[in-house]
């Protein structure tokens, strides 16, 4: 018994060393593709892709539930952007709040007769579509409560343009994104099917007129650990993915999909609460499978600003809906998993997603019970405990570390010296309390997937942009 525990801790020390050096491994690569694009950044040619009549219009498709926070500011800088030609498709998915009233109201909208095509099945009935009086790129649909997938399903009928981007309602484009991730169609055409960008955390930033004015860190401790697990695990992390031709996620906060490849594989599932990851996977599959040359990528200077959970309960619904995503996907297509037919997608991602995404907390979780264990027993001495805290914590901080100084001297984004002061101290402080109960919530979100429970999205409060005097609005995603 002694033995099998001993081994059961050495082993758990081993999955953390390889979990951080891939992380780390990951890292490395995204330095080195930040290190190209900025050397590239003078000669990227926005300025003559934006005045080019042969760039690609984009349709940027909104689904909306209970966003009435902070949908007006979202919009206003959806209409703002920098592209020469796109429309936007709002898609109120049954709201019971103010949501379409504060759309209307900004907008002037007024009602119009249009058909709703059905080239990408969806299950709800669509109530009536909206303009703005007069003229403008933008409109706004009202239907049944459907879920998000039902809503982006909706959208993709009515989009008129072959780039489709999908946003969420509280998310905030920065002025140029839309150029810098639909580029990599203009300059790939006949390869790229899909091009994913950076998501970053808007909470304490100032937002004026649906733009970014003022990037701050958060106040709240709980939100500025996100901040680093978001450069961590998505900025840094898809980066080196792209660079290894491996990205199998794309944020349904922020993407832009060939719409007639959308159309192909019929649009975004209904039996998965991961709708965007999966998307991802089945076009990886759908393309495999007839044997295409093409590209999906993650570009890291487009940025979409998004409002993250900044209470405990709403977090946990938020990573346990995450989790049990991945649990999800990675069952439904579990063929692919180690399947040479799918290249490295199937040999390398999809099981690096098994091993080090899905079954990461279920280890956590076991390190908790087997490290005392093993120390009460005395099947392992104090000198291994403290070898496994460096290699489990020590390490990850490192990681995260590591990830903040490559971001500050990349992008910049933080301008304020405090402001990394306070993301390397949530950096320290993930490691006390927070990984613990995420994995808890991780593991508790697999285990619904896997015994077939009803999904369910949650309830989460959303303050909007405004920095004074905020109003809580309760919200529970576009979903059911």
């Amino acid at each position: 018994m002694l033995v099998l525990l001993r081994g059961a801790d050495y082993a758990v020390l081993a999955y953390f060393l390889a979990l951080n050096s891939s992380y780390l491994i990951m890292i490395g690569l995204a330095s080195v593709e930040f290190a190209k694009h900025l050397r590239r950044t003078t000669f990227t040619g926005a300025d003559d892709m934006f005045r080019s009549p042969l760039t690609l219009p984009v349709s940027v498709i909104v689904p909306a539930y209970n966003e009435g926070a902070g949908i007006v500011a979202a919009v206003q800088a959806m209409t703002a952007l920098r592209y020469p030609r796109y429309e936007i498709v709002v898609v109120d998915d049954g709201s019971t709040d103010d949501t379409f009233e504060k759309l209307r109201a900004h907008f002037d909208l007024v009602e119009v007769p249009r058909v709703v095509p059905s080239e990408v099945p969806y299950e709800s009935h669509v109530v009536s579509v909206h303009v703005p009086r007069g003229s403008g790129s933008l409109t706004v649909v009202r239907k049944t409560n459907g879920g998000k997938s039902d809503a982006l399903n909706v959208g993709i009928n009515l989009a008129r343009h072959p780039l489709v981007c999908m946003v969420d309602a509280d998310s905030v484009l920065d002025p140029d994104a839309l150029l810098s991730v639909a580029k990599p169609f203009g300059d790939d055409p006949l390869r790229v099917a899909a091009c994913g960008g950076v998501v970053r955390i808007a909470n304490g930033c100032k937002v004026v007129a649906g733009r970014v004015v003022d990037v701050r860190m958060p106040g709240s401790w709980l939100v500025r650990v996100q901040v680093v697990e978001y450069l961590r695990a998505f900025l840094m992390s898809r980066t080196g993915w792209s660079r290894l031709g491996g990205v199998v996620v794309i944020s349904g906060a922020f993407g832009v999909f060939r719409r007639d490849l959308l159309v192909q594989i019929g649009g975004l599932a209904h039996d998965t609460i991961g709708e965007d990851a999966e998307l991802v996977v089945r076009l990886h599959h759908y393309l495999r499978d007839r044997g295409e040359d093409y590209r999906v990528i993650f570009v890291a200077e487009p940025v979409s600003w998004s409002e993250a959970p900044s209470d405990w309960k709403v977090l946990g619904s938020q990573r346990r809906r995450w989790h049990r995503g991945i649990a999800e996907i990675l069952t439904k297509h579990r063929h692919m998993i180690f399947n040479p037919r799918y290249g490295r997608i199937g040999l390398v991602a999809l099981p690096y997603y098994l091993i080090f995404e899905l079954l990461a907390p279920f280890v956590e979780i076991a390190a908790l019970v087997l490290l005392p264990l093993g120390l009460w027993a005395d099947a392992i001495d104090v000198a291994f405990a403290w070898r496994f805290a460096l290699v489990a914590y020590g390490y990850g901080l490192l990681v995260s570390l590591v990830a903040l100084f490559i971001e500050e001297v990349s992008f910049h984004r933080y301008p304020r010296w405090s402001d990394m002061l306070r993301g390397v101290v949530a950096a320290v402080l993930e490691n006390f309390g927070y990984r613990q109960v995420l994995a808890l919530w991780q593991v508790w979100g697999a285990a619904a997937a896997w015994r077939g429970r009803p999904a369910v999205w949650g309830t989460m409060t959303r303050t909007g942009f405004d920095t004074h005097e905020p109003t809580p609005v309760e919200t529970v995603g576009a979903g059911k």
